[in-house]
């Protein structure tokens, strides 16, 4: 048995138990399993907290680059909650599963992004979402002059006007995902669960880079 004696875990940690900052905690939603309760902070608050920074609302049409991937699937169901029109990048193999969260639109990621997101949205995106990285090129030729962008992975958005965004613990916001879970507005995808014995094989399983939702290691 594991205990973490600091106020703040930093990086991470693999253990049964651990203290935790109050701020940083909030009630399990109540129409979720451990696991998947355990599969939502770090990812549904990156995205939570970079759509609502961006002020994102119903009359925004946002594109979210790496649609099917952790942070964007849920990204993708916040926006639609919010009402926003949703275009989301993704291989072909998850197009209808990134359809199935809400997108309105799903295009192939690569070379030929520009043309295919502005042959269905001709005058652009007024927000762009980048939870992938490399992407800053294409977004600043299909964001209106007026857009907002945001990415987690590229510092360099600082340089167009964009907001290179880190997650920050907040039980106020977890409340309002958890809200959002048992409103039904907000699901988890477990794609596998492993014993803490075996997570040697969780990390290879995540190195793949084609894991669609999230790896959860039990304890």
């Amino acid at each position: 048995m594991a205990y973490a004696r600091k106020d703040v875990v930093a990086g991470g940690t693999f253990a049964e138990l651990v203290s935790v900052p109050v701020r940083t905690a909030a009630r399990k939603p109540a129409s979720m399993t451990f696991e998947e309760a355990a599969s939502l902070p770090l990812a549904g608050l990156t995205a939570y907290q970079t759509l609502t920074r961006l002020n994102l609302n119903a009359n925004d049409t946002l594109l979210v680059h790496g649609a099917s991937g952790g942070v964007g699937s849920y990204a993708v169901q916040i926006a639609k909650h919010i009402g926003a029109r949703v275009i989301g990048t993704a291989s072909e193999r998850n197009h209808e599963y990134v359809r199935g969260l809400g997108a309105d639109d799903v295009v192939e990621y690569g070379d030929g992004l520009v043309e295919r997101v502005r042959a269905i949205a001709p005058d652009g995106v007024t927000v762009s979402a980048d939870y992938v990285g490399d992407v800053e090129e294409q977004t600043m030729q299909l964001l209106t002059p007026a857009g907002r962008h945001v990415s987690v992975a590229d510092p360099s958005v600082a340089l167009n006007g964009g907001l290179y965004a880190w997650v920050r613990p907040s039980a106020e916001d977890l409340a309002k995902l958890a809200q959002l879970v048992d409103d039904g507005a907000l699901r988890v995808d477990i794609a596998a669960t492993y014993p803490l014995e075996r997570l040697a094989d969780a990390f290879a399983q995540s190195r793949e880079g084609h894991t669609r939702g999230k790896i959860v290691v039990t304890p």
